[in-house]
């Protein structure tokens, strides 16, 4: 595991850092593109931080149905017309 893991602050910091500089073109991320922040670790890993990320509301799920994404909670358009009709 990298030293980047070890240390949940420094990773919760790097996963936000690396979504606020991609946030000018894309506000949803597949859990694949998080590998890119982590390469040396195994996804698993990966996904229980992005995870844990999403129970302390920093990070919101996004679901078409078929397809999980994930975002920095109140970011994107999704987020601003769900619950219209």
């Amino acid at each position: 595991m990298s030293d980047l893991l070890d240390n949940t602050e420094e990773a919760r910091k790097a996963v936000v850092e690396w979504l606020t500089k991609k946030a000018k073109t894309k506000s949803k991320f597949y859990i694949k593109d998080f590998y890119k922040i982590f390469p040396d670790d195994k996804p698993r890993m990966i996904k229980k931080v992005v995870n844990k990320m999403v129970e302390d509301e920093i990070l919101e799920y996004w679901s078409s149905g078929s397809t999980t994404m994930y975002g920095l909670k109140g970011a994107g358009i999704q987020h601003s017309s769900e619950g219209e009709n």
